[in-house]
């Protein structure tokens, strides 16, 4: 079966290049997918689902940066950003999405496809039903499942992406600043109260495990073994 690659990219020549070349070179392994400006990206992720994603950044309408954040909340599909954004925070802050790799233009289409097929072999490595693990906690991502002690734990939407997100920063320190922009969006006002409201909430759906989630005094919040 082939591998769906979505290219969300609002320059047509890019488009064309991108395109033309895939398929010349491995056409009977993929089949590419475009949209060209960021609300036809957001359909495009929202109704299906994709073994890679491939995002400019400056897209008319909905930008890259935004298209990843959601993309990261209902998938773990390899993502490569591709942009002329070169600045350093730039870089940095697609990595804190969750981006696999960010090439900035103009850049080598052999060298592209080279990192398209080995992010989607080690994306093939990792199985839908591979679990992630800290301490007492279980998560299998791909089924929206969690588990404390073997014990499944049911937990609200938000509640989830709070504990899936400390969970793929495990023993790191998340800033409230990036935990409101991962689960809300740039536009959300920050209103700590909510996210107090939301972490007690999950605090106590993970009972005896809820000690794991430290609170860093003018950090955040850390989950830890």
């Amino acid at each position: 079966m082939k591998k769906k690659l979505l290219l969300v990219e609002d320059d047509p020549h890019i488009r064309e290049g991108i395109t033309d070349y895939i398929n010349g070179k491995v056409g009977d392994e993929f089949e590419i997918f475009c949209a060209a400006d960021g609300e036809e990206g957001l359909f495009q992720i929202e109704s299906s689902e994709w073994d890679m994603v491939l995002l400019d950044v400056m897209l008319p309408s909905i930008d890259g940066f935004s298209l990843c954040r959601t993309l990261r909340k209902k998938s773990d599909a390899p993502i490569i950003f591709l942009t002329a954004r070169g600045r350093e925070e730039d870089v940095l802050y697609g990595y804190d999405l969750g981006c696999d790799d960010y090439i900035v233009k103009p850049f080598s289409l052999a060298a592209l496809l080279a990192k398209i097929k080995v992010l989607i072999r080690r994306s093939e490595g990792s199985t839908a039903s591979n679990t992630l693990k800290c301490g007492h906690i279980a998560i299998e991502p791909r089924k929206y499942r969690v588990f404390v002690d073997e014990q499944e734990v049911f937990l609200p939407p938000k509640e989830y992406e709070l504990l899936l997100y400390l969970m793929k920063n495990k023993e790191m320190v998340c800033s409230r600043e990036m935990i409101f922009i991962k689960l809300w969006g740039y536009e959300h006002d920050g209103d700590e109260r909510m996210l107090d409201n939301h972490m007690k909430k999950l605090r106590q759906a993970l009972g005896t495990a809820r000690s794991q989630i430290k609170t860093v005094i003018k950090g955040g919040y850390k989950l830890v073994e």
